[in-house]
């Protein structure tokens, strides 16, 4: 059936990414609906309007396509908008490329820190940090703080998706929590209940990229 090398071959991304952006793939699009229990070789094939047989003959198994879907869109996300861009909008095209819009990445690349995808990230992210004049003996640490910023967030939001009651929407299950944190003893958590409101009314990638923004003030502060 599959041919089980382990490397993600041309014909593994073409079965994957059937659309002009890794975005319009099949499996991805998948992934971004449903995560990843939603990935089935049987889901995929009904989107590709073919047999699952034909699929597997591509694929090895469900951890090859995983790596391919992960691959399609980090290659999207880092040459998307690169031209004529500075370092810092360079990282935040990635971050809301790859990871906000696509949060399943976070837990797939960390399951597998040193292959293709997740280096290919770290580099990306280094050379902006390069660019941005951060000394070479704090380069390691700056590159690490936006990584695990960026992939935490990642992780954070695809949790608060699945723990979301289906037949909720976000703004309900947000307008939820709020009530909670006001509710909370005043006392011992005064700061809680101060910011209840702000938690109902948040943009979540607004958030997402203020913090981005602080890290990037901090590296160009201190130059």
């Amino acid at each position: 059936m599959g041919r089980g090398t382990g490397a993600v071959s041309p014909s593994v991304i073409s079965a994957v990414s059937s659309g002009a952006h890794p975005s319009n793939s099949a499996a991805i699009g998948l992934l971004d609906t449903a995560g990843e229990s939603g990935l089935t070789f049987r889901a995929l094939a009904e989107r590709l309007a073919t047999g699952p047989g034909a699929i597997y003959w591509h694929v090895a198994g469900k951890d090859e396509l995983l790596g391919a879907a992960t691959d399609a869109v980090v290659a999207g996300a880092m040459t998307a908008g690169t031209a004529d861009t500075t370092p810092q909008d360079a990282i935040r095209t990635l971050a809301l490329g790859a990871f906000d819009d696509h949060p399943w990445i976070g837990a797939q690349l960390t399951r597998a820190p040193g292959q293709s995808p997740m280096m290919r990230v770290f580099e990306h992210i280094g050379r902006q940090v390069q660019a941005l004049g951060v000394p070479a003996a704090d380069q390691f640490t700056v590159v690490s703080a936006l990584w695990s910023y960026i992939l935490g967030v990642a992780g954070q939001n695809a949790a608060n998706a699945r723990s979301a009651p289906p037949d909720m929407d976000r703004a309900e299950f947000l307008g939820a929590v709020s009530v909670v944190w006001a509710n909370l003893d005043p006392d011992e958590y005064a700061f809680t209940r101060s910011v209840a409101g702000q938690l109902r009314e948040h943009d979540d990638r607004e958030e997402f990229l203020a913090g981005i923004d602080l890290i990037l003030t901090g590296i160009t502060a201190g130059r």
